[in-house]
């Protein structure tokens, strides 16, 4: 049996993404989100999300690239220019390993995020991060410390399989890192697997991120293996407004459009795999 969580990030960056997740909801394969209550667009993504319950909502936790929600002078390890965050998560990285990071300030970060996404309401079914920092060793102590303290169960294991393209036609650099990660979340996943969380079984949407266009999310949905798999999804409603502010060249329109698409809704009914949020991980595998 094949169960997909087709899972949309960077709920509450802005409201074109916002949009774009709830019509990949209404209209397509999306059946859950992951929540950044440090953006700008958060306030609106909470009531939307309190809108369409049947939406899972998921705590993004955001170390780089956004305000942080407590004061900078409290976190002033995690910052960079202007009271922002640091800039990406190779910044982020570079200032971890050379011991810039304090870890008391990661933690506090993270859960003020998750105590403002319940305060504003938003009902959280799982845990993931921006650009995937919980799973630096290390980093996943804290994460999992949090999980116990406000009892998350569930944890988004961002181990794409080594040799898995899906036809993108990806680059060295970007192949590296994808195999990076991978390699960081399964040395992580004993450490998650001792604190009795759960994650799916599969993990697709690395390599391509932000550039999941038609034929390469089809070419993950043929090639999903039996049990859970998530697929990781960036949809939003304008590239224009979205790229003059986020310089990440993502293809966020295109992203829409393949988790709607006639040929994506047509596969999963005739390939009979069952949509599902990170809510419905409840069988009991753990990895």
């Amino acid at each position: 049996m094949k169960r997909l969580i087709v899972n949309a990030d960077d709920f509450g960056l802005h409201p074109a993404v916002n949009h774009g997740i709830i019509e990949g909801y209404k209209k397509g394969c999306i059946r859950s989100t992951s929540f950044v209550a440090a953006g700008a667009a958060a306030k609106e993504a909470a009531e939307l999300a309190k809108n369409h319950p049947g939406l899972g909502v998921g705590i993004h936790l955001t170390l780089v690239a956004e305000r942080p929600v407590l004061p900078p002078s409290d976190v002033p390890s995690l910052i960079g220019e202007n009271g922002y965050l640091l800039p990406d998560h190779t910044a982020f990285i570079r200032r971890y390993m050379t011991g810039g990071v304090r870890m008391e300030e990661l933690y506090a970060e993270c859960e003020a995020q998750i105590l403002l996404a319940k305060e504003m309401g938003v009902r959280l079914t799982h845990i993931d991060s921006h650009q995937h920092l919980h799973v630096l060793p290390g980093v996943i102590r804290t994460v999992l410390s949090l999980a116990k303290k406000h009892g998350f169960t569930k944890m988004r294991l961002p181990a794409e399989p080594f040799l898995f393209t899906g036809g993108y036609p990806t680059s060295a650099g970007r192949y590296v890192a994808k195999c990076g990660l991978t390699s960081c979340a399964r040395i992580a996943k004993s450490a998650i697997r001792r604190a009795g969380i759960m994650t799916p079984d599969s993990f697709f949407g690395m390599l391509a991120g932000g550039h999941l266009y038609t034929p390469h999310f089809l070419s993950i949905l043929r090639a999903l293996p039996d049990g859970v798999s998530e697929i990781m999804v960036h949809p939003g409603k304008d590239n224009r407004v979205l790229d003059n502010i986020y310089h990440w060249a993502y293809h966020w329109e295109e992203e829409l459009a393949s988790v709607t698409s006639a040929e994506a809704m047509k596969m999963i009914e005739e390939r009979q795999i069952r949509l599902i949020s990170y809510e419905g991980l409840t069988d009991g595998k753990i990895l």
